[in-house]
């Protein structure tokens, strides 16, 4: 349906303008194998600060989730938001849909710029790469933040009906919306209080930015977090772990938090629970997340990061004139 306003547009700008006066550049990266993403840089990369890579979950695009929290960052850290594959402006004519290899194309798009140690923090599905980057890439990640990541889940638990939908395949379609009807469900899903009433025009507005593109390719994400998924065969990461969670979430239940804790250890993974929130913190408790965030990350955030030396190495092996279109 045409319109001559879009309001999601309009919003998608308004973000776009905030990144780049919060001190942060646009940049697209073509990693030469028919893959290409799109990054959220610091304008200048400062060697003295640390470095904050964070990865945003299903949704819209990096921008909607971590606009409220960049500002906040950016002071205390070089700030890295890149858009995942098949959402904003990143995708691959490769078949490979795993977390896997998301992070792999998140950590060419890191290594491009010249970034040695880093610590990751991912909301939902941006939790499930966040935690594959820390596994993959040990030497690189100092601290790990998961915010309503459902890494331990296995596919059993679907058909034991932990999960609010039945398969993978209602999964897309609540996640992926092509309709009002659909898209309210979405939202009764992911917050503890949502919305009373979303209108239909906005909701279809909504629909026909966001959620047209690549849509049989992320349903095909989605496929792939559960299709074979054994908790047995989840690995366990050593670095530092704060997990965020809401009670509430009827997404990734709560119990998903408690047996990621416990597979990581005590000594290694802390975990914390906000009262009357469900799946959507960012949005729902945002004070309360930036808050847990800054107390886990700050404690050593003004230290110099501790490999610059390797970062310098690899600024000098990959150019990122090479690599990045500006």
């Amino acid at each position: 349906m045409a319109s001559c306003f879009s309001y999601v547009s309009s919003r998608n700008k308004c973000y776009q303008y905030s990144f780049s006066r919060a001190g942060l550049r646009s940049s697209t990266s073509d990693l030469g194998d028919g893959t290409v993403v799109h990054c959220w840089v610091p304008q200048t990369h400062i060697d003295t600060k640390p470095t904050l890579l964070l990865l945003h979950g299903i949704g819209a695009n990096a921008m909607w989730q971590w606009d409220r929290f960049i500002d906040r960052f950016i002071p205390r850290f070089n700030v890295y938001v890149p858009d995942l594959i098949f959402f904003g402006e990143s995708h691959t004519t490769r078949p490979d849909r795993s977390e896997s290899f998301q992070a792999s194309c998140v950590m060419k798009v890191m290594d491009a710029h010249g970034v040695g140690t880093m610590t990751v923090a991912g909301l939902s599905y941006g939790g499930f790469v966040a935690y594959s980057i820390a596994a993959q890439f040990e030497e690189r990640i100092d601290r790990v933040v998961l915010i309503c990541a459902g890494v331990a889940l296995e596919e059993k638990d679907v058909e034991d009906g932990m999960f609010k939908v039945k398969s993978p395949e209602e999964a897309a379609m609540v996640l992926f919306p092509q309709s009002p009807s659909m898209l309210r469900r979405l939202l009764q899903l992911s917050f503890y209080k949502p919305p009373i009433w979303i209108p239909s025009c906005f909701a279809m507005d909504y629909i026909h930015v966001m959620c047209r593109d690549y849509l049989q390719e992320r349903k095909e994400l989605v496929e792939a977090l559960h299709k074979g998924r054994r908790f047995a065969n989840l690995p366990k990461i050593t670095q530092p772990t704060l997990l965020i969670w809401g009670e509430e979430d009827q997404v990734f239940p709560v119990e998903l938090a408690h047996r990621l804790k416990r597979h990581l250890g005590e000594n290694r993974a802390q975990l914390v629970l906000l009262k009357k929130t469900g799946h959507a913190i960012n949005e729902e408790k945002p004070k309360e997340m930036y808050k847990h965030m800054k107390s886990f990350l700050c404690t050593d955030a003004m230290i110099l990061p501790k490999d610059d030396a390797k970062r310098l190495m690899l600024a000098s092996l990959v150019s990122p004139d090479q690599m990045i279109n500006k």
